[in-house]
């Protein structure tokens, strides 16, 4: 009997594996759809569009040259500042660099963004901080550089 044990648990082990996996990659694509959004968003100089991403939540925190900036509002108020129009905003391009998974509601990513902008140029890094909240991901922390 015992011989029978060991074929049925490892089926059950690979079963779950492969969910987790897909579990993952649907999670995965969903971050991607959000990020592709934005790039569209912005592209369109619809800056509140491109927020739709962002928790809208006053525990959000994007990190940026200035520092860490706490909230949803106040976010979106110095996107609206520091890019006023689509000459500022340009067009946008990210490249992913990293998508790993933390927990089953977090995940982490990694990327360069660049605007191709008629006033110069600009361009770094960033890093985000992805969590499912009420079934739908969020970008909880922004780290850009």
């Amino acid at each position: 009997m015992k011989k029978y044990w060991l074929p049925i648990l490892m089926m059950l082990v690979l079963n779950n594996i492969s969910l987790l996996g897909k579990s993952q990659n649907k999670d995965e694509q969903a971050i991607r759809d959000i990020l592709n959004h934005q790039i569209k968003s912005w592209n369109s100089g619809q800056m509140d569009a491109f927020m739709e991403g962002y928790w809208k939540n006053d525990s959000l925190v994007f990190i940026g040259s200035n520092g860490p900036t706490y909230g949803y509002a106040k976010t979106l108020a110095n996107y609206k500042k520091n890019y006023p129009d689509v000459n500022y905003m340009g067009t946008l391009a990210f490249e992913i660099i990293q998508i790993r998974p933390l927990n089953s509601d977090h995940y982490f990513v990694i990327g360069k963004w660049h605007l191709s902008r008629k006033v110069g140029d600009a361009g770094g890094v960033y890093t985000l901080l992805f969590k499912k909240i009420q079934g739908k991901w969020n970008i909880i922390a922004d780290h850009s550089s």
